[in-house]
């Protein structure tokens, strides 16, 4: 699938408001061109909310209609995110008035330096068309045809275009993926996505049950009940870039990717149950990073991915609440909680990459799980924010610290957790016979700690607890729950956080 087809519309770099063919000029920010200056000040006059909301006029001196989307006053507390807001509200805007051509006048900052990457990209996310919509209906794929940007400040103007053109193109498919509905995204369909979106690179589909079972367990248990629905079976993707020179380090990153998430047997019941098609943001997002992998090609980055595709469906084979489930890694596992499937569907290809990290002797493995698993993450941390929590070996590494440092700098901000001995105590098994709890019967929203007792669930559950710092193999890990960050309905997928993973770990 061509770079082409994996971004909203053709982008270009401007060099002169005249000659750049727009029919639109979209401004985000006080510094403006001379020939507006006297129209700008008129307006400010008599109107006091021109620099607080977006208005739309036509400057005779450029003969041209202006849509003026103005940033905040900016405080100590606002990140780069109020450039990517501004850049989308007046792309927005610019769309409603039926424009099809803008050119968006990218401002320079002193307090942001990676202010006109992020602006851009905050420009072509307001311009996604969800896949189904572009599948179904052909005419209405592009919500405008060209979008002109003009750095004039920066030299680099064109490496900074064909940067955030590669980068959007992850996002796409991280929104294609996380979008589409359970149906048009169920894993059989997913597997047909990747297969295509990576023709050249090494995947691997798990689908036969017997291996499913065999080597994966716990995700076999929350496939169970969907397994009944040929178009709904589950699937484990693997996706491998091994790079043209000897490996720096190695990047093993698991998805969580629930295409719908009924609750199981522990239904969510009273209409909580809407959205969970979203449930799968954590897979898209992993398959968005691949896609930016393949058009950077790292030199010395040695990157493994797997999706873990399955459908938590209720019925009379769906797994309940009191099984005793033995892991890949041989632990006895006993489910709590239908509705935690997020950690089980992982914890095997988790342990799989482990595995292979520890075999192959990978050079410097750091392995990452990434899911939409908790509403304890959401209510935490809030609405626009990933979480980040870091084992032992990882966290003396700093390496929490520096992707939020990163993720602040690109509008992908996180927090930090930290992993403690109470979360690992929280999952012990309380009879003889199970070595683990899956899930108490609370919502983690209710549960004190309820989003770092996953992570310490899934080390647990695949042996990764045993390669800590005074271990004879020590194994990076990060957990990144995106709960917060994701996107729900009603709003489209955001593809976080994989612009900084990228800028984190690519660079």
């Amino acid at each position: 699938m061509g770079l082409d087809k994996l971004i909203p519309c053709t982008v270009q770099v401007a060099k002169m408001i005249q000659k750049s063919g727009c029919d639109v000029l979209c401004i985000i920010d006080r510094q403006i061109p001379s020939e507006l200056v006297e129209q700008f000040n008129e307006f400010r006059s008599f109107d006091k909310a021109f620099d607080s909301a977006v208005s739309c006029f036509k400057s005779p001196k450029l003969n041209l209609p202006v849509v003026y989307s103005p940033l905040p006053e900016l405080s100590d507390y606002h990140d780069v995110r109020a450039y990517q807001e501004a850049a989308a509200k007046s792309l927005q805007r610019a769309i409603k008035a039926g424009f099809k051509s803008p050119l968006l006048l990218i401002p320079e900052s002193k307090k942001f330096k990676n202010v006109e990457l992020c602006t851009v990209l905050g420009a072509l996310e307001e311009l996604y068309v969800p896949i189904q919509l572009r599948e179904d209906v052909p005419d209405k794929r592009q919500r405008i045809t060209n979008l002109s940007v003009m750095i004039s400040h920066n030299p680099k103007a064109e490496d900074i275009v064909k940067e955030a053109i590669v980068l959007e193109s992850g996002r796409y498919v991280a929104r294609d993926i996380g979008v589409g509905d359970p149906e048009r995204m169920a894993p059989p369909r997913v597997e047909e996505y990747v297969t295509k979106l990576f023709d050249g690179m090494k995947v691997t589909v798990i689908s036969d049950l017997n291996t499913i079972a065999k080597e994966y367990p716990l995700f076999a248990a929350v496939n169970r009940a969907a397994n009944q629905v040929k178009r709904h079976q589950g699937r484990i993707i693997f996706v491998e870039y091994v790079p043209p020179q000897k490996a720096r380090k190695t990047l093993m990153l698991v998805g969580k990717g629930v295409t719908y998430d009924t609750g199981g047997a522990d239904i969510k019941a009273g209409g909580i149950m809407s959205g969970m098609s979203r449930d799968k943001c954590g897979a898209a997002a992993v398959a968005g990073f691949m896609q930016i992998v393949k058009e950077q090609k790292p030199s010395d980055v040695h990157v493994i991915a797997a999706l873990c595709m399955v459908r938590n469906s209720v019925g009379e084979e769906c797994y309940v609440a009191d099984e005793v489930i033995t892991s890949r890694a041989g632990v006895r596992v006993r489910v709590g909680n239908t509705d935690a499937e997020g950690r089980m569907c992982m914890a095997d290809a988790l342990c799989r990459m482990k595995e292979i990290a520890v075999a192959d002797k990978l050079p410097d493995p750091h392995l990452f799980t990434i899911a939409t698993l908790t509403g304890h993450a959401y209510v935490a941390a809030g609405v626009g924010y990933s979480i980040i929590m870091d084992n032992s070996v990882a966290r003396k590494a700093g390496h929490a610290s520096l992707l939020q440092e990163v993720g602040t700098s690109f509008g992908e901000p996180f927090e930090v957790s930290v992993i403690r001995q109470d979360d690992f105590e929280f999952n012990a098994g309380k009879v003889i016979g199970e070595d683990i709890l899956q899930c108490n019967n609370v919502p983690s929203s209710r549960t004190p700690r309820g989003h770092q007792v996953p992570a310490a669930f899934l080390m647990q559950t695949t042996g990764l607890d045993k390669h800590g710092l005074e271990s004879e193999r020590p194994l990076k890990y990060t957990h990144l729950d995106i709960a917060g960050s994701a996107g729900d309905y009603p709003k489209l997928p955001t593809a976080a956080p994989i612009v900084a993973l990228a800028k984190a770990h690519l660079s």
